[in-house]
């Protein structure tokens, strides 16, 4: 894997609260030079990402975010907002609670809800992994996949507990990889970092300091 390889598996990432329409448009500008596969943004900045982004980079967006203590309807309502804004894909989060508790319908219905509400663009769905144990990360990732969902993420990197983990990864590998895509987020600042993850079975990364990551790979070294 090659830097240009690498940034094609980057979703280059802006979510701080007090970001502003000209930091939207330069991280559009940074994405289309690197070369990223996506920018993900706020909802409110969505369409703003849409003018801005070009040689086929995508817009990805969040809905529950990022605490994921939001009724379903207003997940749903969030994200068909969204996609019809023109976002290609929606990283939705989860109630964290309620997996601790062991409510996988409420889960799987959670997810269902935003899943209908997509209108068949890319569903990303985070558990916030370093919150919960092995067990919850498998049952979270099943019901993920049971509604519908394109991928598990492991993080909305605002939580306390941290952000992705190779243990998560491989995780979510052995539970659902090969029949939906894993996105490591949160933490990720090094192309060693960044690597190691996709080794565990990493599909996507979500990064805010892309350019330093793939500044740590070579345009000609492969791994």
């Amino acid at each position: 894997m090659n830097r240009n390889d690498l940034a094609k598996l980057v979703d280059h990432t802006l979510l701080k609260p007090e970001a502003t329409t000209a930091d939207v448009i330069a991280i559009c500008e940074e994405a289309n030079e690197l070369g990223t596969y996506s920018v993900c943004v706020s909802p409110t900045f969505v369409e703003t990402a849409v003018a801005n982004v070009k040689n086929g980079v995508l817009v990805a967006t969040v809905c529950g975010f990022p605490s994921g203590k939001h009724e379903s309807e207003v997940k749903a309502a969030e994200a068909k907002l969204s996609v019809a804004q023109g976002a290609n894909e929606v990283d939705m989060v989860i109630d964290v609670g309620r997996a601790i508790m062991g409510d996988w319908d409420y889960v799987q219905a959670d997810i269902s809800a935003v899943r209908k509400a997509t209108q068949g663009k890319i569903l990303k769905v985070i558990l916030e992994t370093a919150a919960l144990n092995d067990d919850q990360i498998k049952s979270a990732c099943l019901a993920s996949e049971f509604a519908g969902a394109d991928f598990v993420k492991t993080s909305t990197g605002f939580h306390s507990t941290g952000g992705a983990e190779i243990r998560a990864i491989k995780i979510m590998h052995e539970t659902v990889g090969g029949r939906l895509g894993i996105k490591a987020s949160g933490g990720i600042r090094t192309a060693q970092f960044a690597l190691e993850l996709i080794e565990a079975g990493a599909t996507r990364l979500g990064l805010s300091g892309t350019r330093a990551v793939l500044d740590g790979v070579t345009s000609t070294d492969n791994y």
